[in-house]
């Protein structure tokens, strides 16, 4: 009964150990490059410099497309279950699955023409 776990729990030890592996390389083989500002608290490394009110703003094109790509990517992630289970749903899954991707494309299309993934 419980042999149908087995290659669960494999790949359960081999994801742990790839990541423990990779840690431990990575502290041996890595960089060593120390400065003070890497032992200031909620500092990545880099010297802090003085910049004035409101110079270091990111436009908001930035966080659209951050956004942008987080919906479409979320809505594509609910393909994957229809293609899995496609024989058990039959006619109503397919209809079904051609409305969501249709939503999608109006969505994208919409975007697309308010200018939304224009990069410049």
């Amino acid at each position: 009964m419980l042999s149908i776990y087995v290659p669960l729990v494999a790949l359960g030890l081999l994801a742990f150990g790839f990541a423990v592996f990779s840690v431990v390389l990575a502290t041996i083989v890595g960089p060593k490059r120390y400065n003070r500002a890497k032992y200031d608290a909620y500092e990545c490394g880099i010297e802090p410099v003085h910049q004035p009110m409101g110079a270091g703003r990111f436009p908001i094109k930035y966080y659209l497309t951050a956004m942008l790509f987080i919906i479409f990517d979320v809505e594509m992630i609910f393909l994957y279950p229809f293609a899995v289970s496609i024989g058990m749903l039959a006619w109503f899954g397919f209809i079904e699955m051609v409305i969501f991707v249709l939503t999608v494309f109006i969505a994208y299309a919409y975007v697309w023409r308010r200018g939304g993934l224009d990069w410049n």
